[in-house]
């Protein structure tokens, strides 16, 4: 046994509703991604965090200021978005429209970005800092990305980073890592909440 990780995708933004690619560039939540973020705070609101890490980008800390837990955040720069280099602000059609009908982030280089592997060893070490000086059952809050979070979430199981793109992650919706005796498991996978 051991600690458990509860993922928070932060609610939506125009990027993420119009489907591009947003790592570096930081936008606000949209109002429906802040309504979001209270259904949040609503959800979460008996759940105590030994710890609660959140990304630098505002939209990931406004999701986590509404949600009720920003005073307790610590800024984790490892729980940034992949950074998707040529690909930020641009869709996947758009990126198809260039590269071919089978472009992914996920399965070409992303020029000026990360690698996957390089965004798997990000993961992994914010899944040393969640567990470092914790006791079995205590819960860490991740308010992070979609992208971050999937490839988190294969690595807790022992999957490459790339199988991330296995594991789908709505905005505003909370998944939990946790334990199956000594197995490292997906508990919870992507709890929405009604529009």
């Amino acid at each position: 046994m051991g600690v458990e990780l509860w993922l928070v995708r932060h609610g939506e933004t125009e990027w993420s509703l119009s489907g591009a690619h947003t790592s570096t560039t930081d936008i606000a939540l949209t109002d429906h991604g802040r309504k979001r973020a209270e259904e949040l705070r609503e959800y979460l609101k008996d759940t105590s965090f030994a710890k609660v890490f959140v990304s630098p980008a505002q939209r990931a800390r406004e999701t986590c200021q509404i949600a009720g837990f920003g005073a307790q955040a610590t800024p984790a720069n490892d729980l940034r978005e992949w950074n998707y280099g040529e690909a930020e602000g641009k869709t996947t059609k758009e990126m198809r429209a260039q590269y071919g009908p089978t472009w992914s982030v996920w399965n070409n280089q992303l020029l000026g970005g990360e690698t996957v592997q390089e965004v798997g060893r990000r993961a992994d070490h914010v899944i040393q800092q969640a567990s470092e000086g914790t006791k079995d059952g205590d819960k860490v809050a991740l308010f992070a990305h979609a992208h971050i979070l999937r490839i988190l979430a294969a690595r807790w199981v022992g999957l490459e980073a790339l199988a991330g793109k296995r594991f789908a992650l709505g905005t505003g919706t909370v998944s939990v890592l946790g334990w199956e005796r000594e197995n490292a498991v997906i508990t919870h996978w992507n709890r929405g909440f009604e529009a």
